[in-house]
């Protein structure tokens, strides 16, 4: 099979670092802002271009104060200024920025996506059920915010997506001799395929897979009993096969043993025979009963 590429378009916005500042330098100009401005209008009180100051500083703090902005630990601040990216804040703790900037806040923790349990045909026609679990995080914030609507439902959408796919392309299991990747025997390098379409997928959005693991796979309910007799079939004609060939080792080495050390002479008849015993009682499914010759081989 030849892996399909997952080709996205080149993003417009990647993540920069926004201008930011220790806030708590800030939260004093604020608060020493605040209290001239409150004097000047108490003491200025009755004189109009006093108390029109009082009123200006008392602003002049509560923009300061506007541009404070906490950032938890696992968090992002993404900050817009008349519409435009103007940077991420990661610096976790009491941040400064410009106060009339949008800030919106982004999770980069990592987060587990777990898809619903799906009915999709496999390589072979086979309708089988998959569901897989897929470990993401937001590595660009910027992208993760304009490059798509809802990134959280966009890997959810492109998860399931890709779990499809990867059940389309590969059988559920291998019936063969070939060297052909499979669902269910497989599991490492069909896990690494599907990581690798997923992070591809929603690369768009600025997130990326740190880990995928199917966490159900089975055959349809409709055709489970038969792929499960088909199974076992496959299951006893391998230790058939295995018993066969250790059972003619075992007659080999016993006519070169017999022939080794002289025991008995053995025309080709009595080896054909002695072949013939030999295979029954190894081959056998139940324990052979002897039966014994008193008289001739030829007779």
């Amino acid at each position: 099979m030849t892996d399909v590429v997952v080709e996205m378009p080149d993003p417009k916005v990647v993540e920069r670092g926004g201008w930011e500042r220790n806030g708590w330098p800030f939260v004093g100009l604020a608060f020493v802002l605040a209290v001239i401005g409150v004097v000047v209008l108490v003491l200025g009180a009755g004189n109009g271009w006093i108390v029109g100051l009082g009123i200006l500083v008392f602003l002049v703090a509560v923009i300061v104060a506007a541009g404070l902005t906490a950032v938890s630990p696992g968090r992002a601040r993404v900050l817009q200024f008349l519409g435009q990216y103007v940077g991420t804040v990661r610096t976790t703790g009491l941040r400064w920025v410009i106060p009339i900037a949008t800030r919106r806040e982004v999770s980069t923790r990592i987060r587990n996506h777990e898809t619903a349990v799906a009915k999709v045909n496999d390589a072979d026609g086979n309708p089988t059920e998959i569901a897989a679990v897929v470990v993401w995080q937001v590595e660009d914030t910027a992208q993760a915010m304009f490059e798509v609507d809802d990134f959280v439902e966009f890997v959810a959408i492109q998860t399931e997506t890709a779990v499809r796919h990867i059940a389309n392309s590969y059988p559920y299991d291998v019936h063969s001799e070939e060297d052909v990747l499979s669902l269910r025997d497989s599991t490492d390098e069909i896990t690494e395929k599907l990581s690798a379409e997923i992070g591809a997928r929603v690369q768009a959005a600025g997130v990326r897979v740190i880990e995928s693991r199917i966490t159900h796979l089975a055959y349809a309910p409709e055709i489970a009993q038969a792929m499960l007799r088909r199974q076992q079939a496959g299951a006893v004609i391998a230790a058939r096969r295995q018993i066969v060939e250790g059972a003619v080792g075992m007659v080999e080495l016993a006519l070169e043993r017999l022939s080794e050390h002289q025991v008995v002479e053995l025309d080709e008849e009595r080896k054909a025979t002695m072949v013939s015993n030999l295979m029954v009682v190894l081959c056998g499914d139940r324990d052979a009963q002897p039966v014994v010759n008193a008289g001739s081989l030829y007779q």
